[in-house]
């Protein structure tokens, strides 16, 4: 199941990197911008509960769906290539087998258990 739950995520990476060239948007801006959702990891400093919290809202899909919502209802389109970023970022952490956090301990995700035992 998990090989098909990573193959699942690596298909949405690489629809996402498709739709970003597509957009015209600078790579460079994507290498930029690419690790900033793992910024939300600094939430753990206040707690686990807060730390799952601030992680999940920036690891989310929901997230990035509110932004393409946001962009499409105030016609600003220079959001595009910001909301392929994150989402190429989330699809890519899922890859790598990281998932939203429960509040008991950064190791425990929806996925299951990561880190060492």
């Amino acid at each position: 199941m998990q090989i098909l739950r990573r193959a699942e995520y690596a298909a949405v990476f690489l629809i996402v990197l498709w739709l970003y060239a597509q957009s015209g948007a600078s790579w460079w801006l994507f290498a930029a911008l690419f690790l900033v959702p793992d910024l939300t990891m600094a939430g753990y400093a206040f707690g686990n509960r807060t730390g799952a919290l601030v992680y999940n809202a920036g690891h989310s899909f929901l997230g990035v769906a509110a932004l393409g919502l946001i962009m499409h209802l105030s016609g600003q389109d220079w959001l595009w290539p910001y909301a392929l970023i994150w989402a190429a970022h989330i699809a890519f952490d899922r890859i790598l087998g990281y998932g939203l956090k429960y509040a008991s301990a950064f190791q425990d995700t929806h996925l299951g258990r990561i880190g060492r035992n």
